[in-house]
């Protein structure tokens, strides 16, 4: 029988370990995404852009064809990066743009965390070309949308099958904390959850009302 230890898995994500790739979240590419509201995904991607920003995350930011066809991309994944090179590709595998993995090979991470528009071509293009080249890969699946739910889940379920690891935007920013005796992301963690994370945000909001006083949130 094995020894348990107090010690986390390595499978778990940590902010230092990963880049973040967000790619695509983009007017044209939104329209017809059907497999998840529009407000839901607005609201998902905001938070892993804003986890990512305020754990100090590597992170790239990547757009198709934007000034000529796609648009502008969301405000609330650009907005926690001020400043920030939006990198633009006429390829819609991610993975073959030179300029992207020019900058995935500069921060020179093993792991990559995928997130976008749409998830059967922008994200399992990526996904299964980083994970052919060695990479981990994780998929934040509620933070993709596709034209239709069974566009969606196959191709998660594709994914899965080579070996990608899914999660969701909520699990992401508490994986990134783990730990709420980490108190110097504690207050930006909970704070970010009671902006974002739905019921469990209205949850850390009366908690911390019925007890100021209260330091864990979960």
């Amino acid at each position: 029988m094995p020894t348990a230890t107090a010690a986390p898995g390595t499978l778990l994500l940590t902010p230092a370990d990963h880049t973040l790739i967000m790619i695509d979240f983009q007017s044209q590419m939104a329209f017809a995404t059907k497999s998840i509201d529009p407000v839901a995904l607005r609201n998902n991607a905001g938070l892993v852009a804003a986890a990512a920003a305020g754990f100090k995350v590597s992170t790239i930011l990547t757009t198709v064809a934007e000034k000529s066809f796609s648009g502008p991309m969301f405000r609330e994944v650009t907005a926690p990066f001020p400043g920030k090179a939006l990198l633009d590709r006429t390829s819609m595998n991610t993975w073959e743009d030179k300029a992207v993995i020019a900058e995935v090979n500069r921060l020179a991470k093993g792991r990559i965390v995928l997130a976008g528009l749409w998830t059967s071509v922008c994200i399992v293009g990526p996904a299964l070309s980083a994970l052919d080249q060695g990479f981990e890969v994780y998929v934040i699946a509620d933070a993709c949308g596709d034209v239709s739910e069974e566009a969606h889940e196959r191709a998660m379920q594709r994914m899965i099958q080579a070996g990608a690891r899914p999660m969701t935007s909520l699990q992401y920013l508490l994986e990134l904390q783990r730990d709420w005796a980490r108190s110097e992301t504690y207050a930006f963690t909970t704070g970010l959850a009671g902006e974002r994370g739905g019921a469990y945000g209205i949850g850390i909001d009366y908690a911390h009302a019925m007890n100021p006083n209260a330091s864990e949130a979960g």
